[in-house]
């Protein structure tokens, strides 16, 4: 295993841009990890990340050789997953890397093997399941809740990004979509409920070949061809034996589904948008009314975005942080490489029986990631 810095693990940011500020601005609520320095294709946005954060800006190069990085947090485009993760690991680095993994499953089975070989840690985003919400659903669901879960829904709708991106048409390239851009959330927070999926059917569909561009910016009022499905529906057979419909679309202006609902042989549960750490979990027993669980005073759950008025829960790092604790403990990550495979295995499966339309097995050793417990999510704060 690679060597930890004496008690503190050195954390070197590749990807300087907007999610940066959030990384950063969270790190220091964690113990165990230091920032150290920072990198990006703009070495003047490097510059200015590392002035905010008391940091070292360097080019990429650089960091990847610095000793004093001991794990590498990759927050580049997702097109430059693969390239900065893998160069990561091959310098001996720990890699934690934003969502998705890679825009390949093969890819992504490249950085896991990788990892394996050279005995470092690969963890990835979303780690919004290990928030107060997540936290509470899962223990619900283990006390046996709802009982044996039979079926459920997960719903992410809504008309996409041109609205208010100035620069939107990656978004609708391959590798992008509704399923790959949003799907890593719904995916990531079903599988630590319900455990690994089996088989995916779908259909997919583009509503429109081509979207106009309304937001400000240079391409407004202009026009781009659509080259990815942009609504998705799909059912998920879960090796449990539950069978869950999961819909990704950008072609829908209101809706009234709920993010996730799940229902079993003892009752009901229903959780918020699972691109959040926080929001009110409900459970209905046997079809009573349902009790709300809210999780603003929940650890990992209470609003502390943006500084000057904080309108939601936002604590993305907890991953990086219990990936640094597993490093102590001999556990594994629980927002792993492993788990972000089999997400896009998933991903990739409901995309390629969109265009079959058939049947698509999902492969894979993935567990069900362990509980974190609330001892735990407290020892992992500063």
């Amino acid at each position: 295993m690679h060597g930890i810095s004496t008690t503190k693990l050195g954390i070197g940011v590749i990807g300087c841009g907007n999610i940066s500020m959030t990384y950063l601005r969270n790190a220091a609520l964690f113990g165990g990890i230091e920032l150290r320095a920072c990198a990006d294709i703009s070495a003047d946005m490097a510059t200015v990340r590392a002035k905010e954060y008391g940091i070292r800006a360097l080019g990429v190069d650089a960091l990847l050789a610095d000793p004093e990085i001991d794990l590498v947090l990759n927050l580049t485009i997702p097109a430059a997953h693969f390239d900065i993760s893998f160069s990561a690991l091959s310098a001996g680095k720990h890699v934690f890397t934003e969502k998705p993994l890679a825009t390949s499953a093969a890819d992504g089975r490249r950085l896991v093997d990788e990892a394996r070989s050279r005995g470092l840690l690969l963890g990835s985003a979303p780690d919004t399941f290990l928030g107060a919400a997540g936290r509470r659903a899962r223990r619900l669901m283990d006390d046996g809740a709802i009982g044996r879960p039979v079926t459920g829904t997960a719903f992410m709708m809504g008309r996409g990004m041109e609205h208010w991106h100035p620069n939107p048409q990656f978004y609708y390239q391959p590798g992008g979509g509704p399923v790959f851009d949003m799907g890593p959330y719904y995916l990531t927070m079903l599988v630590n409920l319900l455990g690994p999926v089996e088989r995916v059917m779908a259909m997919a569909t583009r509503g429109q070949e081509e979207r106009l561009i309304t937001a400000d910016g240079p391409f407004k009022n202009t026009t781009f061809k659509v080259g990815t499905p942009t609504n998705v529906l799909s059912l998920l057979e879960f090796r449990s034996g539950a069978t869950v419909t999961f819909g990704a679309s950008w072609d829908v202006f209101r809706h009234s589904n709920h993010p996730i609902e799940l229902h079993g042989t003892e009752g009901s549960l229903r959780l918020p948008d699972p691109d959040t750490f926080g929001g009110t979990v409900s459970l209905s027993e046997r079809g009573t009314e349902w009790k709300d669980f809210a999780s603003e005073g929940e650890l990992y759950g209470a609003r502390n975005w943006p500084y000057a008025a904080p309108d939601r829960a936002n604590y993305r790092m907890l991953g990086v942080a219990d990936l640094v604790r597993s490093l102590q403990t001999g556990n594994t990550p629980r927002a792993s490489g492993s788990l972000a495979l089999h997400v896009l295995d998933i991903m990739e499966a409901i995309l390629r029986s969109g265009e079959t339309q058939g049947s698509v097995a999902v492969s894979g050793d993935v567990v069900q990631p362990a509980l974190l417990t609330e001892e735990e999510a407290s020892d992992l704060l500063a």
